[in-house]
């Protein structure tokens, strides 16, 4: 797919925009002045497919510990301000990779300032975002409708710029833009606004999607799209609930729309019907519970009938096509030989196993 081009961005030892492959991250969880239990999280993490990782830092404890964070952090690491400005030029001094700041809920004046220019001197990455919880109009306490997704996209994307603008002016140029939303659809009319009006490179995802089941569908419905169409850089899953399903769903995304090579075994099943006449679902939750080890990038499918089983198994590299009392056992696109009902794991498995050690 045609990639939207943009201004590389460096992040220790990873690029952000400029054609660099597209980049997964996510949020430590845990309290980030708590030193030990956060870099294991990193280091989780890293191990998940993370390239990036970020850390709150919501108060002085937290800005103390980044200095050694970022020392033990396996991957480049990017400390998340709010409100104080101070907090974000200790982070710059503390050596952090990267900085993510809402300009919109922070006091504007020297601080913020003072910050883009230290940041431009180290040369590190700062992302400027703002989602559409933080920049609806208000007045006092209440909050103005605003008439459409439409109109909320082009109020994020005014500011946005308007703020990187600002950012500029003091000699940053190594700018990350995001504009999340927490529906779908802001987020799309957002992000394809911004990407007709900047080169700026983009972080993509929806904002407070949600708890894991709600927020796999809604990520990949909108980072999909959105990278399908060539937008987007550097994606984050946000999700309620563990920072590895994150990692993984994103992952899962980038393979799915073929922009990350699959690491292990990729699981390709039918739907089951009336046709199939085996216990489809076991038979796949077991080859799937015996390959997780599996590194090596290989295709695999386990298909119930004789209707699309049989194609589908032979255009992976391996596979088998199941019947009540028998069914065949492919690789390559050929068939290899017929498997009783009963030995098909066990097929599946030893033929992928035998592929893998020729492969490695």
């Amino acid at each position: 797919m045609q990639r939207r081009p943009t201004r590389p961005v460096p992040i220790g030892d990873i690029t952000i925009g400029g054609g660099a492959p597209v980049s997964v991250q996510s949020m430590t969880k845990t309290p980030t002045e708590d030193i030990a239990q956060t870099v294991r999280q990193i280091e989780r993490l890293a191990e998940a497919g993370s390239d990036i990782t970020r850390c709150a830092v919501p108060n002085r404890k937290a800005s103390e510990a980044l200095d050694e964070i970022i020392r033990r952090s396996p991957i480049p690491l990017v400390a998340d301000i709010h409100f104080d400005p101070h907090f974000a030029l200790r982070a710059v001094e503390s050596g952090a990779d990267g900085v993510r700041v809402n300009p919109g809920n922070m006091p504007g004046g020297e601080g913020l300032r003072k910050f883009y220019r230290a940041a431009a001197d180290a040369g590190i990455k700062v992302r400027i975002g703002v989602n559409s919880g933080s920049i609806r109009p208000r007045r006092g306490m209440e909050v103005i409708p605003v008439e459409d997704a439409e109109a909320l996209a082009r109020l994020m994307v005014d500011q946005t710029l308007s703020y990187c603008e600002a950012a500029e002016a003091e000699g940053l140029r190594n700018i990350v833009i995001s504009m999340k939303a927490s529906d779908v659809p802001t987020t799309l009319a957002a992000y394809r606004l911004a990407a007709g009006r900047c080169d700026y490179p983009f972080h993509v995802g929806v904002t407070a999607a949600g708890p894991p089941e709600e927020s796999i569908v809604k990520s990949a419905v909108g980072i999909g799209a959105l990278l399908a169409e060539g937008i987007g850089d550097t994606i984050r899953v946000s999700m309620t609930g563990s920072p590895l399903e994150e990692v993984e769903a994103g992952v899962a995304i980038l393979e799915a729309l073929e922009l990350r090579r699959p690491t292990g075994a990729q699981i390709i099943s039918c739907p089951t019907c009336a046709r199939c006449e085996i216990d489809l679902c076991g038979l796949v939750q077991e080859v799937k519970r015996r390959l997780s080890d599996v590194k090596v990038p290989i295709k695999v499918a386990v298909m119930g009938c004789v209707v699309n089983g049989p194609g589908e198994a032979a255009e992976s590299d391996v596979g088998i096509a199941g019947g009540r009392d028998f069914g065949f056992l492919f690789r390559g696109g050929q068939k290899v030989r017929k498997v009783a009902a009963g030995e098909l794991a066990d097929a599946l498995v030893a033929e992928v196993r035998r592929i893998c050690d020729n492969q490695g």
